[in-house]
């Protein structure tokens, strides 16, 4: 296990990032959009870990790109982890996928529609690697303890909690500021998916969303102290993206968000 970095995240002030495009595109971008994060959260004294997806499985849209797959997708992730030493987040939809995953990434995460999948929370736990457990929209926060006991089972207690909002009617999502207080007592770092918490799912043949007010909700979630992390999805030019480019930030204003966000977690601290 890398108890090394689950360490260094636990302790992390004023907070870490978890960052980057929602999927995996050309390598040329995915390179400078690592070191641009890398400079930028070396510059503020964040940790950081580059995230991205090898593959999107719950496109809205059949037709949708969905990414260039598992071989494809971690050759692109060990490459930036060789090239920067940043340690890498990345999703799986199937068991079978873990193994293969594990061998690159640091931290698996488990998207929020499948966090009560048990077999596949219990194969990621079984990696010895941190799993990022996402809060499916569907999920009360406190449920969310069931969820981390399949991974604890396991013997893997290197669990983060995540925050993407909650379904709120159709096509919207809205974020119970109580949910962070309640996940933080069961004892794992909390972690706020500002982008997707701003998503507007499913609106037609794509999810919209509302990045103009990420940089409001990251700071007034970690004005209740009970955050540990932020999680933003952020591209060069989200309106080329080729997945969720209607809620990603845009990087150039990934910088004041932060400088924002550190400004309040300090004053909390």
């Amino acid at each position: 296990m890398n108890t090394n970095l689950y360490s260094k995240l636990q302790k992390s002030k004023p907070f870490f990032l978890i960052a980057g495009p929602c999927v995996i595109e050309t390598e040329s971008l995915m390179l400078k959009t690592a070191e641009t994060l890398q400079n930028l959260t070396t510059r503020l004294k964040l940790d950081f870990v580059f995230k991205s997806s090898f593959l999107k499985a719950n496109r809205t849209n059949n037709k949708s790109y969905q990414g260039p797959g598992l071989e494809q997708g971690l050759k692109i992730l060990q490459k930036i982890k060789k090239e920067f030493g940043l340690p890498i987040l990345t999703d799986v939809h199937e068991s079978h996928e873990v193994a293969q995953v594990a061998d690159v990434a640091d931290i698996i995460q488990i998207p929020a529609f499948l966090c009560r999948q048990t077999v596949l929370i219990q194969a990621a736990a079984d990696s010895g690697l941190i799993v990022n457990l996402k809060k499916g929209q569907f999920m009360a926060p406190e449920d969310m303890q069931s969820a981390a006991l399949k991974a604890v089972d396991r013997g893997n207690s290197q669990i983060m909690l995540t925050e993407r909002g909650t379904s709120f009617g159709y096509h919207n999502l809205v974020v119970d500021f109580r949910a962070f207080s309640i996940m933080h007592e069961i004892g794992y770092p909390v972690v706020f998916d500002v982008t997707h918490s701003l998503q507007k799912p499913s609106q037609g043949n794509t999810s919209g969303g509302s990045p103009e007010y990420a940089q409001v909700m990251a700071q007034a979630a970690l004005a209740t102290g009970c955050v540990s992390g932020l999680f933003i999805e952020t591209h060069p030019n989200p309106q080329d993206a080729l997945s969720d480019s209607a809620s990603m930030l845009p990087l150039n204003q990934l910088p004041a968000l932060l400088e924002s966000c550190i400004r309040v977690s300090q004053a909390v601290l």
